[in-house]
C-alpha cells in the first residue's frame, strides 16, 4: 500500500481531480468509492482520522429500523432493509445476521409487536435475514438466560444485522485505494478556491507538517456529517443551518450481563427512547440515548444523565443490575440529522438529504450507516445530472469489498481483516515477538499494530487503540495502560522521536477520561 508521503506527493503533482470528496466517515468514503468506480479522479480528504467521528460510535448494527415504521418512514425502513442485504453479501466478513428478542411484559403488546415485525420481513424480501415469531417465556429465557422473569409474557424473536462500524470504515478506505482513488487523512479543508464565485478547489491544510495545498477540482462533494455547516459557512458565510445534531450514548459491559447470542431491544423505554443490548465479540454495546445538541464536537461527551438512564433502563431487562464500576466503557456520537422544526430529535427522520450551492458546492445530509451505499450513489447521481452528464452506472450493489471472505468466525477479533489475515500472519512468521499481545486484557497482537500502520494508514496512538483495534471501546483502562508501548512501537515503525511519544501518551490519556465513568 501507498504510504503517506507518496500520496500527499500524488496529490501535490494532480492538475486537477475529476472530484474531491472532504470527510472520511461512512458518507465521504462511500461517495469517494463510488465515484472511483464510474472512472472519476477522485481524492478524499479527511480532517481527522477515517470514521473518527459519528461513524465510529455507533450501535453497530445494520438494520432497516424497527421504530421507524411507527413513525410512518416506510420508505427509508425499505431502503434500509435492502442495503443491509447488500452490506452482507458485499462484506460478509465484517456483517453478520444477528437474533434479537423483544421482551412482552404486556399482553397488548404482543401483537403489535409480532405484526409489524412481519411487515419488517415483507418488506426486507429476498434480502431478509429471517423470519420474526412470537416465542414462548420459556423459550425467550432459554435464548436470553438472565432476562428479568418478572411479569414476562414471552418475546417476539427477528433478525437484523450486525458490523463493526470502524473496521466497515477503513474497508472502504482500503477498497478506495484498491481501485486507484486517492484517499489521505489528517488533512483539514480550509478554504474553497472560486473563480467567478464558481467552485475550482479546495485549499488544505497537511495536519502533520502544516504544509498548505491547493488541489484543482471539477467537482467539491462536502460530506462532513455533523460538520456540514462549517464547509457550508466557508462557502457562504450566510448560508444557514442545516443539521439538528443529536447524541447517541452506549456502554460497553462484559458479556455476562446478556448470556446467549440473542440481542435484546426494548421498544418503549419510560422516555419513549429505544433501548439495545447486543452481544460484541465477548462484550455487549447497551444503549441508545437521543439528546438534542446545540454545538458539535470532534469528541462528544456522555452526559451523566445519559449514562444514568442507559444503566437505570438495563437493570429491568438484565437479571445482574450493572453498575458504573461494571463499564468498561462508554462512548458518545452525534447523528448528523437533518435540520427540522420538531425539538424531539427521536421523531426527526434518518433520511437524507443533497442539496446544490449557487457556487456548485454539493453538501449530503442526515442518513445513517446501513444506508451509505445509497446515499453514495445519490450523491454521484445528483452530481451527474448537475454536470448534465450523461452519466456512468453505478456498480456498488456489485463490488465486493477489501478483504471479502464469507464464513468467518465472528467471535474471532482478526474476522475482520477477512482474506488480508494470512498477510498478518506472515508478518508473525517473519518475526515471532510480533505475535505478543499487546495487554493481557486486550485481544490484538503487535502484528495488528504493525499491519495497521503499514497497511491501514494509522498515524496516531488514537488510530490504532479506537479504529484500527477496537480497544478503546473493549476496555478503556487496558487501553491507556497498553498506550505508552503503543506509542513506542509506532514511533520506531513512523521514524518519529520522543518528543512524539510523550505527546501521544499525554493525547490518548486525555482521551480516554471521556470513554469512563
Amino acid at each position: 500500500m501507498k504510504i503517506r508521503n507518496e500520496i500527499i506527493q500524488k496529490i501535490k503533482t494532480t492538475n486537477e481531480y475529476d472530484v474531491v470528496v472532504i470527510g472520511g466517515g461512512a458518507t465521504g468514503l462511500g461517495t469517494a468509492l463510488d465515484s472511483t468506480l464510474r472512472g472519476y479522479k477522485t481524492l478524499l480528504l479527511e480532517a481527522y482520522d477515517f470514521a473518527k467521528g459519528t461513524s465510529s460510535r455507533s450501535t453497530k448494527l445494520a438494520h432497516g429500523g424497527v421504530r421507524y415504521l411507527k413513525q410512518g418512514d416506510v420508505s427509508m425502513v425499505k431502503e434500509a432493509l435492502r442495503e443491509r442485504g447488500l452490506m452482507k453479501e458485499n462484506a460478509p466478513h465484517l456483517v453478520h445476521d444477528q437474533k434479537f428478542i423483544v421482551p412482552v411484559y404486556d399482553w397488548w403488546d404482543a401483537p403489535v409487536y409480532t405484526t409489524g415485525l412481519k411487515v419488517y420481513d415483507v418488506m426486507a424480501g429476498k434480502l431478509g435475514l429471517g423470519p420474526s415469531e412470537m416465542i414462548s417465556k420459556e423459550e425467550t429465557l432459554k435464548m436470553i438466560p438472565n432476562l428479568n422473569e418478572e411479569g414476562l409474557i414471552g418475546g417476539v424473536r427477528y433478525y437484523d444485522g450486525q458490523f463493526d462500524d470502524a473496521r466497515l470504515a477503513i474497508t472502504l478506505m482500503q477498497t478506495i485505494i484498491d481501485f486507484e482513488g486517492d484517499v489521505i487523512n489528517y488533512t483539514k479543508v480550509t478554504g474553497l478556491l472560486k473563480e467567478d464565485n464558481i467552485l475550482k478547489g479546495v485549499e488544505v491544510e497537511d495536519q502533520e507538517t502544516g504544509e498548505s495545498i491547493q488541489v484543482n477540482a471539477k467537482n467539491v462533494i462536502n460530506a462532513t456529517g455533523v460538520f456540514v455547516d462549517t464547509i457550508l459557512k466557508m462557502d457562504n458565510e450566510d448560508a444557514l443551518p442545516s443539521v439538528s445534531p443529536s447524541q447517541g450514548v452506549h456502554i460497553i459491559l462484559d458479556k455476562e450481563f446478556l448470556k446467549g447470542s440473542s440481542s435484546i431491544m426494548v421498544p418503549r423505554t419510560d422516555d419513549g427512547r429505544v433501548l439495545f443490548a447486543v452481544p460484541w465479540y465477548d462484550k455487549i454495546v447497551v444503549g441508545t440515548t437521543d439528546t438534542p445538541m446545540e454545538e458539535v464536537s470532534i469528541e462528544p461527551v456522555a452526559l451523566e444523565e445519559e449514562i444514568e438512564f442507559i444503566l437505570k433502563t438495563a437493570k429491568k431487562y438484565l437479571h445482574k443490575e450493572p453498575k458504573r464500576e461494571d463499564v468498561k466503557a462508554v462512548f458518545a456520537g452525534l447523528r448528523p440529522l437533518m435540520k427540522s422544526t420538531d425539538e424531539d430529535t427521536k421523531k426527526i427522520s434518518r433520511s437524507h438529504k443533497i442539496v446544490k450551492s449557487q457556487s456548485g458546492l454539493i453538501t449530503v445530509v442526515g442518513g445513517k450507516w446501513t444506508t451509505y451505499r445509497q446515499m453514495s450513489e445519490d450523491v454521484i447521481n445528483f452530481m451527474e445530472r448537475k454536470n448534465e452528464d450523461i452519466g456512468v452506472k453505478c456498480i456498488t450493489k456489485d463490488v465486493l469489498l477489501h478483504g471479502y471472505k464469507k464464513d468467518v468466525d465472528r467471535l474471532d477479533v482478526r474476522s475482520v481483516y477477512g482474506n488480508d489475515l494470512p498477510k498478518i500472519e506472515l508478518l508473525i512468521k517473519n518475526d515471532p515477538s510480533l505475535n505478543k499481545y499487546i495487554h493481557p486484557d486486550l485481544p490484538y497482537r503487535w502484528a495488528e499494530v504493525k499491519w495497521g500502520v503499514e497497511n491501514e494508514l494509522a498515524r496516531t496512538v488514537d488510530d490504532i487503540l479506537s479504529r484500527r483495534t477496537r480497544s478503546l471501546l473493549f476496555d478503556a483502562k487496558a487501553s491507556l495502560e497498553a498506550s505508552s508501548k503503543v506509542a513506542e512501537f509506532m514511533a520506531d515503525l513512523l521514524g518519529k522521536d520522543e518528543a512524539w511519544i510523550e505527546n501521544q501518551i499525554t493525547s490518548f490519556k486525555k482521551l480516554v477520561d471521556n470513554y469512563t465513568c
